[in-house]
């Protein structure tokens, strides 16, 4: 398969959000960008709730939600917004579960989780919502899955994970539903395992090659699992370092390739965006070894075998959050040295302006 050269990727940037923002969570509905909650530059959770609109380039503000947040889980479930965990003004975690209906332009409450809950990874196959993991009030990480269904409005609790974890990366393939890595106690997992929606049977499966952090996660075109760059962390006497390490994951072998079978980044990166576009994996933006955050971004050709770098962004910065909508990477916010407004869209040459 063709795939764009690398002087065809374009960073375009697009009106700033009204204020600088950080662990906020993005939603899409309708080709429209949705942007809920976040911490604001004095570190506060916010109760925004922003649209955007690529044909127009133009924020506009909605009703927000009931209750500040940040760092919660955001899913589209039909017409509705579904957000789930986080923390709230006291900085503890939350248990209430609100939607927001982007036809009616308002908020209802709906069943809250079974406890608070934050760092909880949420994920949504056939009109159902699926909760994993996530760190309680106490600070102990969680092993729960949990399964919500709107039109019962009620959560109910399955089979829970082998290992307790939360900020664990999931990926729903097939009717597989992968969670790798996580955290507990701060302390970084290799841990790595797998659901069957079909049997609700958790398989244990080969661990991360490393303990590391704030990496990439990413499915490729081929259906493997791609671990890009992170921190790795130190032991009693090391400091932690930035990786640009690739470990790719064959289901299908279920197996991790060989370190000569995989191509690392040009850039050791930590905290970045990463998405698939025009079938390239791509990186941009980070943490590195250098003095202040990376604007520099690459991509991964399949057929030459290498990372290839691409355009710079407008805005450097880390902890931004990221959506692919329409082969579009929407990078939003994010940190340089403080809480960022900026707002920028990498596209591929032959797509419109927008």
């Amino acid at each position: 398969m063709a795939v764009p050269s690398a002087q065809e990727f374009r960073w375009q940037s697009l009106a700033r959000l009204s204020s600088g923002r950080v662990y906020h969570s993005l939603a899409e509905a309708g080709g429209q960008l949705y942007v809920l909650g976040g911490c604001d530059v004095g570190g506060h959770p916010s109760s925004a709730l922003e649209l955007f609109s690529p044909e127009v380039d133009h924020w506009m503000s909605l009703p927000p939600m009931p209750q500040a947040r940040a760092g919660a889980a955001a899913v589209t479930l039909g017409k509705q917004l579904l957000v789930v965990g986080g923390v709230g003004k006291d900085q503890r975690p939350l248990k209430e579960v609100v939607a927001y209906n982007t036809d009616e332009g308002k908020w209802v409450k709906r069943s809250s989780l079974k406890e608070a809950i934050m760092g909880v990874a949420v994920t949504v196959k056939d009109g159902r919502a699926f909760a994993v993991g996530g760190m309680g009030s106490d600070l102990v990480p969680r092993s729960t899955l949990q399964q919500y269904d709107p039109r019962k409005d009620m959560w109910a609790l399955m089979p829970p994970m082998p290992t307790p974890r939360y900020d664990a990366n999931i990926n729903l393939h097939t009717s597989k539903l992968y969670v790798a890595g996580g955290r507990q106690c701060k302390r970084s997992l290799k841990a790595f395992e797998v659901f069957d929606m079909e049997s609700r049977v958790w398989s244990v499966l080969p661990v991360l090659p490393c303990k590391r952090s704030y990496s990439g996660v990413l499915w490729d075109t081929a259906g493997r699992l791609c671990w890009l760059g992170g921190l790795r962390q130190g032991g009693m006497h090391q400091r932690s370092k930035f990786t640009n390490n690739v470990n790719i994951y064959n289901p299908s072998e279920g197996l991790w390739l060989k370190p000569e079978e995989t191509v690392s980044l040009k850039t050791k990166r930590a905290d970045f965006a990463a998405a698939i576009l025009g079938g390239r994996m791509v990186v941009a933006g980070g943490l590195g070894h250098q003095p202040s955050v990376l604007g520099t971004a690459e991509a991964f050709h399949p057929q030459k075998r290498k990372w290839e770098a691409i355009a710079p962004m407008t805005s450097p910065r880390c902890s931004a959050s990221t959506i692919v909508i329409q082969d579009r990477l929407f990078v939003v916010g994010g940190v340089n040295q403080v809480p960022s407004s900026a707002h920028e869209v990498l596209l591929i040459k032959e797509q419109e302006s927008l």
